[in-house]
């Protein structure tokens, strides 16, 4: 056998192997069942609420409902805010998580907590915190409004409160995509001369791009859904949330439906992008 044929050999035995394992997989498989009738109760329980949702907006007028000005402006509030909270996450919370996947430092710890601390505390409360930092009578609140940028009571104000709620998705999932590359690989990187920031942007952001996107669609969907904090900072101008609290108290469950599907058709709108932009990992 000739050198030139191992591979090829090599080749066609992972080849085998690959579909021994796909063929393995495929349903029904032994010892799925109770994991997917388990699994089938979750999902239910999921759809379920969607799909009767969505069968009782046959009786609300949706399209007149649109005209109500304040649900236009939510509408656009949130549209407008949602975005920019995600780009800053993404512009902070990226370099955040590789950091902390790649670097040992004293206080490591610390810093990983601090950035779950948001996620195990409740939204509401953590607009009171806020509060403490930005609002109107602390030192950095009135000296943005002295300077016309009110942070409380303000779109600026809808942004840091999704911010500091939808960020932490980011940073966690971000993370976990830069935790499944291989050191290696970026070794192997610098070997060619790449300088750090170079073999970031060519090599470990194209191999966690699934992970980060993911992060992304997570922080968006938190942001434009976010009430609690929300409310605290800034009750006005309403977001979609908001006004979906408004809208019930006052006019009960269908005054709600026009706004509420135009949120969930947001959030499909936005996960089905990215799926198309970035595409699944291969998986074997």
């Amino acid at each position: 056998m000739s050198l030139s044929d191992r591979p090829r050999d090599g080749n066609a035995d992972g080849d085998t192997a690959v579909s021994s394992v796909r063929r393995s997989l495929t349903w029904p498989a032994d010892g799925v069942a109770v994991p997917a009738m388990l699994g089938a109760v979750l999902l239910a329980y999921f759809v379920v609420p969607f799909a009767v949702f969505l069968l009782q907006t046959r009786a609300v007028a949706v399209g007149t409902a649109f005209a109500d000005p304040a649900i236009r402006d939510a509408i656009t509030t949130s549209l407008l805010t949602a975005p920019i909270s995600t780009t800053i996450a993404a512009v902070f919370g990226i370099p955040l998580a590789y950091v902390l996947s790649r670097v040992s430092f004293r206080g490591k710890r610390l810093v990983e907590a601090a950035v779950l601390l948001p996620l195990v505390v409740p939204p509401i409360v953590g607009g009171v915190m806020l509060l403490t930092v930005v609002g109107r009578f602390t030192p950095i609140g009135s000296a943005a409004a002295t300077l016309g940028v009110p942070l409380t009571g303000s779109r600026a104000g809808v942004v840091l409160a999704q911010t500091f709620v939808a960020a932490p998705f980011l940073v966690v999932t971000a993370r976990a995509g830069f935790d499944s590359v291989d050191p290696r690989l970026e070794e192997a990187a610098r070997t060619l001369g790449y300088g750090r920031l170079r073999t970031v942007r060519l090599v470990s952001l194209p191999l966690a791009r699934n992970a980060i996107a993911a992060g992304i669609v997570l922080t968006f969907v938190r942001a434009i859904g976010e009430f609690g904090a929300t409310m605290m900072v800034a009750y006005t101008p309403r977001t979609m949330p908001t006004q979906i609290r408004v809208s019930f108290i006052a006019h009960g469950i269908d005054a709600i439906v026009p706004i509420a599907l135009a949120l969930l058709a947001i959030a499909v709108i936005v996960v089905v992008a990215v799926q198309l932009l970035v595409g699944t990992p291969r998986r074997y």
